[in-house]
């Protein structure tokens, strides 16, 4: 393919395999996109999808997912650990090969204006997409999450960009957008107090925490609170329980890798838990990851350990990724399933 788009929508369904199935079926049923990975996860209640190919049939892909998904998943019931304020949550295109983001913004746009139109779903555009400043941050548009739709869509500060203002209890609104490789991080901690967790969320996101007063109250400046900048540009994280494996993880979002790669985020989430006495048992990939991201990890590694050579290997390098990161801990990592170049 002289033009490849990556797509990697996340849907509210995290346990339902016949369902995860279906959807799957309907991106695979259109030509000229290679279904690339389903990353299902009970605890969230959420699915990473992510396929990729022509720009145009990306579209068409996506307006499928978001069809199977209006029919197999239903807002009212869900309930799961991740924010989230529709069946199809997010829709992102990503420049892979031979297009621009300005390109995959278009892309987004019309997407939007077709499951607005055909299928009278609210639709909002994000990142490089974003029609404001305001909604270029995701976390800005799904505030207050799904529960907060119906008042959220009477205002006017949240019209969507495409489609009615109005609340469909069934699928939610729709938020899909343009932007850079973004790799979803989680590390996990040998610990269930979730409130140490996000305390370790906090310190590593680069939105890092509010400042509170002596009387524990946030301090106020301008009308808006007073933040402690968290260690980490470009990465945003919570803190998450998963009470059915009885641990806790630090969830990221790394939305520039080559700024703050997964390796980076991993050291300073394992220096903040060692603080509290919290061991990092290690941590996992949600989706794919480029390949490039990989090697970063093994030559830091190598590096440390003095163990690199000329005649070192990418397999090697892979490999130590993989050890020192324990990306194996909690979901076995394929580098053949989840390395994006090995897969297209």
């Amino acid at each position: 393919m002289d033009k490849i788009v990556e797509c990697v929508p996340n849907v509210s369904e995290g346990r339902d395999r016949a369902a995860l199935e279906y959807m799957g079926a309907a991106i695979s049923k259109v030509p000229g996109v290679k279904l690339l990975g389903m990353d299902p996860d009970s605890s969230y209640h959420r699915c990473v999808i992510t396929f990729a190919g022509e720009p145009d049939a990306c579209v068409e892909a996506m307006f499928q997912l978001v069809l199977a998904a209006r029919e197999k998943i239903d807002m009212t019931v869900h309930k799961g650990e991740h924010p989230r304020q529709g069946a199809v949550d997010v829709a992102p295109f990503v420049p892979i090969k031979g297009v621009t983001m300005a390109d995959c913004a278009d892309l987004a746009r019309r997407l939007g204006k077709r499951v607005g139109e055909e299928l009278g779903i609210p639709v909002y555009l994000y990142e490089s997409a974003a029609t404001t400043p305001e909604r270029k941050n995701l976390a800005n548009i799904r505030k207050g999450e799904y529960e907060a739709l119906p008042a959220k869509l009477k205002t006017p500060e949240f019209k969507p960009d495409f489609g009615p203002a109005e609340f469909i209890p069934r699928f939610g609104a729709l938020t899909t957008g343009a932007r850079f490789f973004l790799i979803a991080y989680n590390v996990n901690l040998a610990t269930t107090d979730v409130d140490k967790v996000t305390e370790i969320a906090y310190a590593v996101r680069e939105m890092g925490d509010v400042l509170k007063n002596e009387e524990g109250n946030p301090v106020m400046r301008h009308g808006k609170s007073v933040r402690i900048p968290g260690k980490l540009r470009m990465v945003k994280g919570m803190g998450v329980l998963l009470e059915e494996h009885h641990f806790c993880q630090v969830s990221m979002n790394l939305t520039h890798f080559l700024m703050n790669p997964p390796h980076i985020a991993f050291e300073e989430v394992k220096l903040e838990a060692e603080k509290r006495g919290i061991r990092a048992t290690g941590s996992e990939v949600v989706g794919l990851i480029p390949l490039g991201a990989v090697l970063m990890a093994g030559e830091y590694y190598m590096f440390v350990e003095g163990t690199r050579t000329d005649n070192t290997t990418e397999a090697e390098l892979v490999k130590v990724a993989h050890d020192r990161l324990s990306l194996s801990d909690y979901n076995p990592f394929d580098p053949r399933k989840k390395i994006i170049e090995y897969m297209i």
